[in-house]
């Protein structure tokens, strides 16, 4: 018995010590791969300057493929077509990711929604998409390990009959990952549950389901793929607009398309690039290059808006998101933490296709209004915590490949025009390198391209990727005196080119930090970034607050506050003039109004009604009356600059105060009225508006009035006893 037990423990070591053997042996012949591949391929250490990129593409030699758009799609295309080693080159009629792709939920899923639909539906078709996603998943994690982690959701279960029912379908959604999946997914009990979520409504939950995606920062992934393939060769340029598609006729007689007229939409300036094949990778705008090569076809886009709002970090754990499966009208709701706040959205309302999608109060108060059915009482979903609000356009299409059009593509389409324009539409953001790959084996069928390899980029590493660790902020705080949150941010951002970016830092001419100016105290954003920026190709204020950096999308009223300083440092790289510096302030702050919703909160703000008790009028009468030391009726920048100083802020600067007085003077008078006041006491009363600086002011104001009678008044035993 003792020997057939020896002899069942050896057999099994035999066994698994093989299979590890096997199992570490393909890991390393894989590893092998990847750094003989990115030997081959060539790499280069510097990224050439946007201005070379120019040049390059005016220099009339022909390109194997011209890409239109500058998104996840258009940036993964020219990855796949660079690496594959055809001449390549990308332009962008705004900035990389300017539009959807960095406008996402941030998740890299599989759907979980559609394996629902796909089992229950018996849909092999749905399946399959899942599948491919999945395993997109995974490399999207392994090849950007810094922009990109798994994040565990939260299903919570209110009904005990879905208990079995959830855990079953999230476990089919391990199942289909196989061994690419994330983590295994598990169930929690009420009283666990709320220890990881503990903002959570505990009335009624039975328990809840956690699976595993993965979550990343879109845009800097998006640049960072745009950067990748310029290393590997590919000629990128954002701000550069296709104004017409140029054709010839082949050997056939047939009318096919060589090229593009495009327009730098910086210096106005036209020419030409030369191209064997054209790829149409416009997202919500893939209708108007279609229609430039064919006016007569019919629309294939059905554009979609998906709004996002974000909340402040206390609303959801550091490290759990939730997910409300079936809201009141049927769609999806998540929420999310993400760089520290909380995501929640999406939306999803028929719409037009425009360059400055702007948030619909009725979106934000769906989003709002939804959420609060799965948090507790002691959280208070209030409108004035909303920090920001985005719109994104999401392309559903229509499969012109098809003889019906009427319905939606499930996945991403890859369609050749009759005169060779190979267009890309659809899919979603976890799919883009395969999107790619896709399009790139069908471009290079249609228009007989020579590729000198096949698809390589399952195991090309992203910009910042190379010499990335969890553990290298360390040695950027050792190394270089930066704040441990500032470190922790560039190494999240930047993998390893967080190095060159620490270079690049002011001194502060304090003990600790030694480097790195924040440009907003509330945020580990730092002067270097804005310089670095500019080497990623940001040429406009906008392309830096809400691209190269987050702070758009994060808070827009800190974006507001630090434009002074990010316009300054750009003017000193790109050699603004005054007049340029104005207008880049004017367009970054009218993006900010309308397209992160800063006018759609401030609206909000004035249309509050005023519910002030009789009592709490006669006191913030009182603060402001204080405050108008010279009774004129109305409080001046003057006045709010006095009360700062008296405070200690003598270094305020003159932007700071304009922007406090912005906050309040709904009359765009430049001066604050007592109704103006109150009104904003009023919203901040019912939670429209979360936090006002004026009225942070005029309570100090009252604070040191009261501190300075107390100091003046005459003691009991001074008066003589009050006989």
């Amino acid at each position: 018995m003792a020997f057939r037990k020896f002899g069942v423990t050896a057999l099994g070591t035999l066994v698994g010590g093989s299979f590890a053997t096997y199992a570490l042996r393909q890991n390393d012949d894989m590893v092998a791969r990847v750094q003989l591949e990115e030997k081959v391929i060539k790499r280069a250490r510097q990224l050439p300057p946007r201005s070379e990129q120019i040049t390059a593409m005016q220099s009339g030699e022909e390109y194997d493929v011209l890409i239109i758009g500058g998104g996840a799609t258009g940036a993964g295309v020219a990855l796949d077509s660079c690496t594959r080693g055809l001449k390549t080159a990308l332009v962008e009629a705004n900035d990389f990711a300017s539009g959807t792709s960095s406008r996402s939920t941030k998740l890299i899923h599989g759907g979980v929604r559609y394996l629902q639909k796909a089992i229950l539906g018996l849909d092999i078709e749905q399946y399959n998409m899942v599948k491919e996603a999945l395993a997109e998943r995974a490399n999207m994690l392994q090849s950007a390990p810094h922009l990109t982690h798994p994040l565990p959701i939260m299903l919570p279960v209110y009904t005990w009959w879905q208990v079995p029912y959830f855990w079953v379908g999230i476990k089919a959604y391990d199942l289909v990952a196989g061994d690419r999946n994330v983590k295994s997914s598990y169930y929690l009990s009420k009283q666990d549950a709320l220890e990881k979520f503990p903002m959570l409504k505990s009335d009624k939950l039975c328990g809840a389901i956690v699976y595993y995606d993965g979550q990343q920062d879109d845009a800097r992934m998006c640049i960072s793929v745009a950067l990748t393939a310029a290393r590997y060769g590919a000629s990128v340029a954002n701000h550069v607009e296709v104004m017409e598609l140029l054709k010839k006729k082949d050997a056939s007689g047939n009318e096919v398309l060589c090229g593009a007229k495009v327009r730098d939409n910086l210096t106005k300036k036209e020419w030409t690039i030369k191209a064997k094949c054209v790829i149409n990778a416009c997202g919500p705008f893939t209708d108007s290059i279609r229609k430039m090569d064919d006016p007569t076809v019919k629309t294939i886009c059905c554009p979609s808006s998906g709004v996002h709002i974000v909340l402040p970090g206390y609303y959801s754990p550091q490290q759990m998101g939730l997910l409300d499966p079936a809201t009141s009208d049927g769609r999806v709701i998540f929420f999310l933490p993400w760089l520290k706040g909380t995501i929640a959205g999406t939306t999803d309302s028929p719409c037009e296709v425009t360059r400055s999608p702007a948030p619909t109060e009725e979106d934000i108060s769906f989003i709002l209004s939804e959420i609060k059915h799965y948090l507790n009482k002691d959280v208070d979903v209030r409108r004035g915590d909303v920090l920001s609000a985005w719109c994104g356009i999401r392309p559903l299409v229509s499969d012109p490949n098809k003889d019906d059009t009427q319905s939606l593509a499930r996945n991403h389409i890859v369609h050749v025009s009759k005169s060779k324009l190979v267009t890309i539409a659809g899919g979603k953001w976890t799919t883009y390198r395969a999107m790619a790959e896709h399009t790139m084996d069908a471009a290079i069928k249609a228009c007989g391209l020579k590729p000198h390899r096949p698809c390589v980029t399952d195991r090309i590493q992203i910009e910042g990727s190379h010499g990335w660790t969890p553990t290298m902020y360390i040695r950027l705080v050792q190394d270089f005196g930066l704040e441990t949150e500032v470190a922790q941010h560039l190494a999240q951002a930047y993998g390893d080119r967080a190095y060159p970016v620490a270079k690049l830092a002011a001194l502060t001419g304090k003990r600790w930090p030694i480097i790195g100016k924040r440009i907003h105290p509330e945020f580990p954003y730092i002067d270097a970034e804005i310089r670095y920026g500019v080497r990623e190709y940001a040429c406009s204020a906008i392309d830096m607050v809400a691209r190269r950096l987050r702070l758009a999308f994060l808070n827009v009223q800190a974006a507001q506050e630090a434009l002074p300083m990010i316009v300054d440092i750009m003017g000193e790289e790109l050699k603004w003039s005054k007049d340029e510096k104005e207008r880049q302030m004017k367009m970054a702050t009218d993006f900010l109004n309308v397209e992160m919703g800063a006018l759609v909160n401030k609206r909000t703000q004035e249309t509050v009604p005023v519910n002030l008790l009789p009592e709490e009028v006669t006191k913030y009468r009182k603060r402001f009356d204080m405050i108008d030391v010279e009774k004129k009726g109305y409080v001046s920048i003057n006045d709010i600059r006095r009360a700062l100083k008296s405070f200690g802020d003598a270094d305020i600067t003159g932007e700071e105060l304009h922007d406090i007085l912005k906050e309040i003077d709904t009359n765009m008078n430049g001066q604050v009225e007592l109704d103006e006041y109150l009104q904003m006491m009023s919203a901040i009363k019912s939670g429209a508006v979360a936090y006002s600086r004026f009225a942070r002011v005029a309570e100090l104001e009252e604070a040191k009035q009261n501190e300075l009678k107390i100091k003046h008044k005459i003691s009991v035993d001074r008066s003589g006893g009050g006989l």
